[in-house]
């Protein structure tokens, strides 16, 4: 069931929003050469509890909880990574996925970051995956559908010569991190057909391609959380938790003046 926001509870959920982006600019902080992913999601931690808030992913239930606070996935790795003793070094990418609930109210966003001096093709994968979540941020109060917006989101990304993830979606999110509806970022007729949803005001959603420089297809790892290229190739995400306002879309987890990967000039 679609999951319509007051703009009393936009704002509180902008809070919460706003600290997960505060959240990200201490990990950015630390994401250099020689740091370890345990020391990112460590920092990222403290200032979380802190903030008397609740690290979203800890705990979070699958074949074994989730450990961390953070999901911290570098080069091939997709999402879900586990931080851990591996050391970031230059030429790496690392996309850190950061959720805080703050009075009862959830925020979501990731980025992927390069380390160092990156090449080419992993500077094409950065531009084109941030430019997909601009993309589908301009759009969400232009179309009707959601799946109208994901349609246009796999022709961009594949226009770039790059692969769409395909089973791992965005979701509405409010109290909880999940609130049913799922946001894929590719076009499907089956999910036209039994799982779209119309884009209305008031609703709040967590929107987050995730792309690969190589073939689409992931696995899982024996850790049963961290997901990865089939091919060993580099993949990148992007996130934001966006609500749609009788204004237009309005960017929760940016920054207090606005700032942020992937904004549309025009918000």
């Amino acid at each position: 069931m679609q999951q319509v926001k007051s703009d009393k509870e936009i704002e509180l959920m902008r809070q919460a929003g706003l600290l997960t982006w505060q959240a990200h600019q201490v990990a950015a902080d630390l994401a250099r050469a020689g740091v370890t992913t345990a020391e990112i999601d460590a920092a990222v931690e403290r200032f979380i509890l802190e903030h008397d808030a609740i690290p979203l992913f800890k705990g979070v239930q699958g074949k074994t909880p989730f450990p961390a606070s953070t999901c911290i996935s570098v080069n091939e790795q997709v999402v879900h990574g586990i931080p851990g003793p591996r050391r970031l070094r230059d030429g790496d990418i690392v996309s850190i996925d950061i959720g805080v609930k703050l009075n009862g109210w959830c925020g979501d966003a990731a980025v992927t970051r390069p380390i160092g001096k990156i090449d080419e093709k992993k500077q094409l994968l950065l531009s084109i995956t941030e430019g997909v979540l601009r993309l589908a941020i301009e759009l969400l109060p232009k179309r009707r559908y959601w799946s109208q917006v994901a349609k246009e989101m796999e022709e961009y990304v594949k226009n770039a010569g790059l692969s769409v993830v395909e089973g791992l979606v965005g979701h509405s999110i409010g109290r909880d991190m999940w609130e049913g509806l799922q946001l894929p970022n590719y076009y499907s007729r089956r999910y036209e057909a039994s799982g779209d949803f119309e884009l209305k005001p008031g609703l709040v959603v967590a929107i987050e391609p995730m792309v690969n420089l190589g073939q689409k297809e992931v696995k899982l790892l024996s850790d049963h959380w961290t997901i990865v290229t089939q091919d060993g190739s580099p993949s990148a995400h992007f996130e934001h938790t966006v609500a749609l306002t009788k204004k237009g879309a309005q960017v929760l987890t940016a920054g207090p003046e606005g700032q942020g990967w992937a904004i549309p000039s025009a918000l």
